[in-house]
């Protein structure tokens, strides 16, 4: 076979499983290719090692056996259950019934060979009762004449027929009953009265002496002899079955066991197949289970009459339970069946109990196993997605409390996943109002030839609701807004696209004139600054609009100032803020507080404008409440600190100093998380 051609091969074999996939599952097919070899050349002188090879591979079957039934089989819990049962309830039922069965044969069989025993013991004790009755009548009668004669002698034959009586009396034999069959005088341990083997003929034999004077040779023995054939043993034996007896040759028994197709071995001695007697006959059967059975006994006090040894016979007895059970029971007369019927009546109440038990035992397992399999396929639903299927409970048991427990945890991660896209919906929308609000922010620069400008804003949350803006209002001037508005969250950051969008449409240059007007007068030409809009009339403007157009609860802080770079000055208002720090250059500082309250809030407010003329390195620090309210231990993070640190900083360039400040309030909040947005807006003139 060619590479390729294994490699197919291969691949089919292991598409279908049916390639060994472990060492032992290898070592079979290796042991059953080396089988097949063996058995295919001949083992001749390698016997020893087949049939180690084979018990090999016998046993690695029966390894890859279990190891696949308690794989496929076992994996259901039912089927697990179901062992379970079987090992618990079945099996000790059938090993208990098996040892009845067994035990009930034995004794059933040990019961009818004693039976019959039993009965040969009382017939020889009867045949030797009456020959000592007899042998006192002859040794009353020899005592008187001194000789025998049988007419003299009253003797009943009737109870045992074919009954020989002989007497020996001084080296004399007389038969006295009987044929003309002559006796040998019995060996001196043959007494009593035995079973005796005499030329292979079976006897039931009494034996009994009697001494006529202190002579020692003034002694009579009387046999009876009873020949044990057919009749004889059928008179004895009453309705107990067939009934054979084997043995009866010269040679001497041990125990029976098969030799040939005719002979039986019993112990030393070889005796026919065919029993010397048989005598019964077989009763029909009451029912099925009245079946037949073959029970054996060795005899083992028969004597052999030549020699006096000791003979061992075989007794079989073929009968039937209800035989025996009329046998045992026969002293009860018509109340046995009474008997019977109590104990049919029980066992089949015992088989009834047993066939409860078992429905029960398998409506269990089902109940617990069709839970087990619902939770599982259950599973299997949530393992593919599907969230919404459910458990049916039908009981009210453990198992039903943990479908329930399944289902409402179930319905638990349905709300869960549910809950998780609602928020990753929202942290989308969150995140393009942060993409659209980084867009309000100003990008460009607006920085004159005399003001250096920066700001940057750092959203507690992902939108902020403080407010910054440069505002190109001329070529000559700059705006700068600083605000916060109340809140945080979507409605902070909408309600700050509102007001990035007013203040940018009421600051164009050619509403200089209304916002003028609107804010009460014109101010006087040395006090005015043509190029600028006026921060008060907006501020005004602003608080109006918000204040119509907002809930109640909602307003805004806001500082607008206005730099005209050909005056050096910053005309400003401010409504409610914190008040920006002006930091000279000659290390000096004051604040930027002129103004009105918050806008928004109240209708119809005012707010007053302030003027400050700014020098070459000087700045203006505008900020939110995120930057000096901050708190930890040692409490707020205040202005000292703020004013401090630009100080310090105030020759880097505005990015680096408004990166010192938020990197120092970071630090003065440690781990904790951001309270507040935080703004910084640096202006520094040139």
């Amino acid at each position: 076979m060619t590479i390729p051609a294994l490699q197919s091969a291969n691949r089919f074999l292991g598409r279908h499983g049916l390639l060994p996939q472990t060492r032992l599952a290898r070592l079979c097919v290796a042991l059953a290719v080396l089988l097949a070899a063996w058995t295919m050349i001949g083992v001749h002188g390698y016997v020893i090692s087949y049939r180690l090879a084979l018990l090999a591979f016998v046993w690695c079957l029966l390894v890859l056996g279990y190891r696949a039934f308690t794989r496929r089989f076992m994996w259901r819990l039912r089927n697990r259950l179901v062992v379970t049962y079987v090992f618990i309830g079945v099996i000790p039922l059938v090993l208990l019934a098996t040892m009845g069965i067994v035990a009930g044969y034995l004794f059933a069989g040990q019961f009818s060979t004693f039976v019959v025993t039993t009965d040969v013991r009382d017939e020889l004790r009867r045949l030797e009762s009456a020959n000592r009755t007899l042998t006192h009548q002859v040794a009353g009668a020899l005592r008187r004449k001194g000789t025998l004669d049988p007419r003299e002698l009253s003797i009943n034959n009737e109870a045992f027929p074919g009954r020989q009586v002989t007497a020996y009396y001084r080296g004399h034999t007389e038969t006295l009953i009987g044929g003309s069959h002559q006796f040998t005088p019995p060996p001196s341990n043959v007494l009593d009265a035995v079973l005796i083997v005499d030329n292979g003929d079976l006897y039931l034999r009494a034996i009994n002496h009697a001494h006529l004077s202190d002579e020692p040779d003034d002694e009579l023995v009387l046999v009876s002899s009873i020949p044990l054939d057919k009749a004889h043993l059928e008179a004895i034996i009453s309705n107990i079955g067939v009934v054979n007896l084997y043995g009866g040759s010269g040679d001497r028994p041990r125990a029976a066991a098969p030799i040939s197709s005719t002979r039986i071995q019993l112990g030393d001695e070889d005796v026919d197949k065919t029993p010397k007697v048989t005598c019964g006959t077989m009763a029909p059967p009451i029912s099925r289970l009245d079946l037949e059975f073959t029970s054996f006994t060795p005899i083992e006090n028969a004597m052999h009459w030549q020699s006096g040894a000791v003979r061992h016979l075989l007794l079989t007895v073929h009968t039937r339970p209800s035989m025996l059970y009329n046998r045992l029971f026969r002293t009860l007369g018509r109340f046995s069946n009474a008997i019977l019927g109590a104990l049919v009546a029980i066992a089949v109440v015992f088989a009834v109990i047993e066939v409860v038990a078992f429905v029960i035992g398998v409506r269990l397992t089902r109940t617990m196993t069709s839970s087990v399999a619902k939770l599982y396929d259950a599973t299997q639903h949530i393992n593919q997605g599907n969230f919404s299927h459910r458990i049916h409970v039908s009981s009210k048991d453990q198992l039903a409390s943990l479908e329930s427990s399944f289902n409402s945890m179930t319905d638990s991660l349905q709300k869960l996943i549910a809950e998780q896209k609602e928020k990753q919906r929202i942290e989308s929308e969150l995140f393009i109002a942060k993409e659209v609000q980084d867009l309000l922010f100003p990008r460009d620069s607006a920085d004159l030839d005399g003001l250096e400008l920066h700001g940057i804003c750092r959203p507690a949350r992902t939108v902020s609701g403080d407010y910054y803006d440069f505002l190109n209002v001329g070529p000559n001037a700059v705006g700068l807004a600083v605000g916060d508005i109340s809140g945080k969250g979507i409605s902070a950051a909408l309600m700050m696209a509102t007001v990035h969008a007013f203040v940018r449409a009421h600051t164009l240059v050619e509403n200089v004139p209304a916002m003028a007007a609107a804010q009460g007068g014109s101010p006087a030409p040395t006090e005015r600054i043509t190029c600028c809009p006026a921060p008060g009339a907006v501020l005004a403007l602003l608080n109006q609009q918000l204040y119509r157009s907002t809930p109640s609860q909602k307003y805004a802080t806001m500082f607008l100032g206005f730099y005209d770079q050909q005056t050096r000055q910053l005309t400003y208002s401010n409504a409610g803020h914190l008040p920006p720090i002006v930091i000279c250059a000659d290390g000096s500082h004051h604040l930027l507080e002129t103004g009105g309250t918050v806008v928004g809030l109240f209708g119809d407010m005012t707010y007053p404008e302030g003027r400050v003329t700014l020098n070459p390195g000087d700045i203006v620090v505008a900020y939110s409440d995120g930057i000096t309210e901050p708190e930890n231990d040692f409490g707020d993070f205040g202005e000292e600190r703020l004013k401090q640190i630009v100080q310090e900083n105030r020759g880097l360039p505005l990015p680096r100093i408004s990166d010192a400040i938020l990197n120092a309030v970071t630090d003065w909040i440690g781990g904790e998380e951001q309270p507040d947005d935080m703004t910084v807006v640096l202006a520094r003139a040139r």
